[in-house]
Order: C-alpha cells, then structure tokens, then sequence
C-alpha cells in the first residue's frame, strides 16, 4: 500500500553543534512548548519532539560528515517510493546527499539539495506493522505539518537563486500548484504553492540568504511579539518582525543559539 500523503510536508529535523543538543531543547521547549525524549535508536543520539501525543520534529548532533555545517533545519516530505523519488529528482537535475536508506519501523529516507542547491528530504513511510485504522490515520491527520495546532510546523519556505525552476523542480517531483503570488517589490515574487488544494509553503528570491535553503515556520497561539521576546531572552537572534503576512497572521524569522534558522508565525502581533 502508498501512503496519499505524497509531497506532503511530514517530518522536521534539527541538527546542531556538537554538545548543544540539550541546550537546542531547552530553547525550542521554551519557544514552542515542546516535550522531548530519547528516541531509543540503536547506536544514534537522535531525539523526539512533542506537543501532547503527537510528534513533531526530530533533533540530533550533527553528523560527523556535515561537522563543520553551521546548525540546520531539514524539511521531510512524504513521499510513495523513496527510490523513484530519488531517480526522477536525480534526473531532473538533483543531488543526492544520501542514498535510500531504511528506519526501522519508521521507513525509507534520503537527503538531496534541489537543481539550485536547497537542501531536504523524503521519507516513505513503513506501513507494514500498521492497522489499518492506524493508516487511515495517517492518511487524515497533519503530523508533524499541521497549521491548526500551535507547536507545529505551519509554513514551508523556499528561498532560491531561481524560484521560478525551482517550482518547476518540486511541482514535477511532489505534484504541487501554484497558489497566489505576491509581488514584493526588488526581491521578485512570493510564490505561493498547494498541495490538494491547500497553501502548505511559499518560493521567492534568495533575498538576504547565502544560499538556497528551506525555512520551516513553527506556529504558535499568542502574540509573536511576545515569543520574540522569549527567543531574544533565551540567547536567540530575531532578524524580522513581527510583520504582517497575508490572512491576517504574523511572522518572525530568528536563529536559535546555535545558529540554526527558523521562524515563528501565530494569530497576533
């Protein structure tokens, strides 16, 4: 059986400096309200986030190959066949950063960087030990990407020396549309894109970015002024906002302690 969740966002991922990782935790936890414990995988120091019942984001020490990175977030998205995926983004220029590989009971996953060099990956989930009810399940609930609940990934971001290939790339690989663009100006468009019909993410120009990457948005349910000043307190950077975003939302684009990326969005200033 496929999972219907294909180009889905489904999983979010911190790596962070080498003896950071509780400190990483402790930050998030004060910001999105998280719980997180020890995965228990075998061999790996690799550790689950939590609202409630519900996991939402990963958070590991860097890999070893990668050491020297500055930290990061990766963006998961589900995909039908993790092998497939890999080949048609392989030939649709791609690079592959890791080979399918499989996750005990968790499913198979890779890491690529997109024609413009943004890294994410893909993840086909393992529902052999799963009821049916349990597919069912993941089939209907957001997961990880859920813009409903606050403490979940609620935005998706692709800054890119070319967004206009770069939709091209990912409408090719996951199936998304165009939503609404906004023009913003010397900075080009803000393309929005869907999937099933529903805004999950937006595109645009590199803008003050190095280098194309993905930025995921947390949501939050008070005031993003409010968490600004839990994140500054907590040893973060806040670069932007709180600004205005169409639908009536606010945003704030920060950095962890660390360094990692992220942003914050919620219903007031």
């Amino acid at each position: 059986m496929t999972t219907s969740n294909h180009g889905n966002p489904c999983w979010y991922e911190l790596a962070t400096s080498k003896g950071n990782l509780k400190s990483a935790e402790e930050f998030y936890g004060k910001i999105l309200s998280w719980q997180v414990q020890d995965s228990g995988m075998e061999g790996v120091d690799y550790h689950l986030a939590k609202v409630g019942d519900e996991m939402v984001a990963g958070l590991m020490t860097m890999p070893e190959d990668v050491a020297e990175m500055p930290p990061f977030w990766m963006i998961y998205f589900a995909v039908d066949d993790a092998d497939r995926a890999v080949a048609d983004a392989k030939q649709a220029g791609a690079s592959i950063h890791r080979d399918p590989a499989d996750i005990p009971g968790t499913g198979r996953f890779a890491v690529l960087a997109d024609p413009q060099g943004a890294v994410f990956g893909v993840l086909q989930a393992d529902m052999s030990s799963m009821s049916a009810a349990d597919m069912a399940k993941a089939d209907t609930d957001g997961g990880a990407f859920d813009q409903s609940k606050p403490g979940h990934a609620s935005w998706n971001e692709l800054m890119s020396t070319d967004p206009v290939a770069g939709f091209t790339f990912y409408s090719d690989l996951f199936g998304w549309t165009k939503g609404d663009a906004i023009d913003m100006g010397e900075t080009g468009e803000y393309q929005m894109f869907r999937r099933n019909g529903v805004d999950i993410g937006g595109m645009m120009g590199l803008g003050d970015a190095p280098v194309s990457n993905w930025l995921p948005y947390f949501g939050i349910d008070g005031r993003v002024s409010d968490s600004i000043d839990v994140i500054k307190a907590a040893g973060g950077n806040v670069h932007h906002g709180p600004a205005e975003v169409p639908g009536g939302l606010f945003i704030a684009v920060a950095q962890d302690p660390q360094g990692a990326w992220f942003a914050i969005v919620g219903p007031a200033k």
